[in-house]
């Protein structure tokens, strides 16, 4: 069974940083693009960050371009998002994704597998 546990958020002051991960397990995820998504309360989710399954190809939403930075590991089958430079209106819950396919996608309904998310909180 496939399982996708994100960790690292909490509470952070603006300005701050935090960096997420998302380890996988059930099956290896190196010929999969992976990807951020975040949902804040009375909001749709939205797509933060993408990755390849090489790590070489990223996708950035133009909100987080510049302050956030998605990575693999693929040893460790382990996804990161760095977040520097935090800002109130990114509080949500964050979640990772994976899907069976090579191609980095930024719709929700193209992934196939989902962690159960991280809450992130930004204080001003």
């Amino acid at each position: 069974q496939v399982h996708l546990v994100e960790s690292g958020g909490g509470l952070v002051q603006a300005g701050g940083s935090l960096r997420l991960s998302c380890a996988a397990s059930g099956r290896t995820f190196s010929n999969s693009a992976m990807a951020w998504f975040r949902q804040a309360p009375g909001k749709e989710r939205e797509f933060v960050a993408a990755v390849g399954w090489s790590g070489s190809c990223t996708n950035y939403a133009a909100s987080v371009k510049g302050r956030f930075t998605t990575y693999r590991n693929s040893a460790k089958n382990t996804m990161y998002l760095q977040k520097n430079n935090l800002k109130p209106e990114d509080t949500a819950l964050y979640y990772c994704a994976a899907r069976n396919s090579v191609v980095v996608v930024t719709m929700p309904s193209r992934y196939d597998y989902w962690g159960q998310g991280t809450q992130v909180t930004v204080s001003s």
